[in-house]
């Protein structure tokens, strides 16, 4: 037995120096890498600092990734005016201007001027202006906006210590990623607010002049009157949405909707380089007092009535004519003009689809060329 033990030490001495030597080489590997590589999980780049969320908040438990997020991104906001003719002193002296509304907006393009926002915010403006950071009071001129999108870019010409707002990614968005919403709800009394809140949902639609024309971001974060045309940032410190609506009915709280970045900008890009931004279209007019209730009086489906075809465009050409009724495109349902204009932002001017019509009792499929409509 003492033979047994001694040599069970001697053969366990080894197999110990060896696991206390594993111990330590392991011990100043995971040192090494703590130090050197970052851990997994979300990563915000604000500027030229690199902060990874966990870590950040872990060693900072006074302070968040959206305090540097906001100490980055606000200089790029700004708060934009609308003033339009109705009498009154107002801002621009006895002018008869008066300030009809205001919103917010971000410099998309800091040596050019080019601030995007919503065109709800600066519609039938006589005169816009923009307060910038630094408090600066600017005019600013159109270059170019529609309602179809709800989209516009506006241009001032104090292009000193302006900065851009940088540009994200909105098709690789996540449900359940975190986001910040920057603006100037109520005006400029309560300017350069933030809110935090979470994708709550993606493809959002909304039958609502402007926004039906794109699959919505939806968040929790709080966007209120005055947030319109602000950005909706990532974790990454880049916009990645145009807060554009909220939901106003009595009882609902935290349903936000944001224009995605990456539908929006060939839009914009086309404002700034043509001053108009073109879209796909059956070039045809639609009588909107074409209800659904309409149409189940009469025994007819719901859709979208054609009142009048343009002259050799694609929806004349393919032998749709005053009277029928689109149902469907590509079939995804038309039911009203705005699901209409849904679908065709999908294509662009020369794409082919078939357009599903209903006349004289019975449905009929056809192959449209698609034509372009400028805003």
């Amino acid at each position: 037995m003492e033979y047994y033990g001694q040599d069970r030490r001697r053969s366990i001495l080894p197999v110990f120096l060896a696991a206390l030597l594993g111990a330590m080489v392991g011990g100043l590997l995971v040192v090494w890498y703590m130090s050197n590589v970052k851990q997994a999980g979300p990563v915000t780049n604000v500027g030229d600092r690199v902060i990874d969320v966990g870590q950040y908040v872990a060693s900072n438990p006074a302070d968040y990734p959206a305090t540097a997020i906001s100490e980055a991104l606000q200089p790029a906001v700004v708060g934009v005016s609308n003033f339009q003719k109705g009498g009154g002193y107002g801002f621009f002296g006895g002018s008869g201007l008066t300030e009809v509304g205001s919103g917010s907006g971000f410099i998309y393009d800091a040596a050019n001027g080019y601030i995007v926002t919503n065109h709800h915010v600066i519609e039938d403006a006589a005169e816009i202006m923009v307060t910038l950071y630094d408090g600066r009071n600017v005019q600013a001129a159109l270059v170019g906006g529609d309602t179809r999108t709800d989209l516009a870019v506006i241009r001032i010409g104090e292009t000193d210590n302006l900065k851009s707002m940088p540009i994200g990614d909105s098709n690789s968005l996540r449900v359940g990623e975190p986001v910040i919403a920057i603006g100037n709800p109520g005006g400029q009394a309560f300017a350069n607010s933030l809110t935090q809140g979470i994708v709550s949902a993606l493809n959002r639609f909304l039958e609502l002049r402007g926004e039906a024309s794109f699959n919505l971001i939806q968040t929790d974060a709080a966007i209120n009157p005055g947030n319109s045309g602000g950005p909706l940032v990532n974790f990454s410190g880049q916009v990645i949405g145009i807060n554009a609506a909220k939901n106003n009915m009595r009882g609902f709280e935290g349903m936000g909707f944001a224009i995605p970045i990456s539908d929006a900008e060939p839009v914009i890009k086309q404002f700034i380089e043509k001053g108009h931004a073109s879209y796909a279209a059956l070039l045809v007019s639609i009588n909107e007092e074409y209800t659904p209730e309409y149409a189940a009086y009469i025994n007819s489906p719901e859709g979208c009535y054609i009142a009048r075809t343009e002259s050799g465009g694609g929806a004349e050409r393919a032998g749709i004519k005053a009277g029928d009724i689109v149902t469907a495109v590509n079939g995804a349902p038309t039911k009203n003009a705005l699901q209409l204009s849904h679908e065709l932002f999908k294509y662009n001017a020369g794409d082919t689809v078939d357009v599903t019509y209903y006349r004289d009792g019975a449905s009929s499929v056809v192959r449209v060329v698609l034509g372009e409509l400028r805003s």
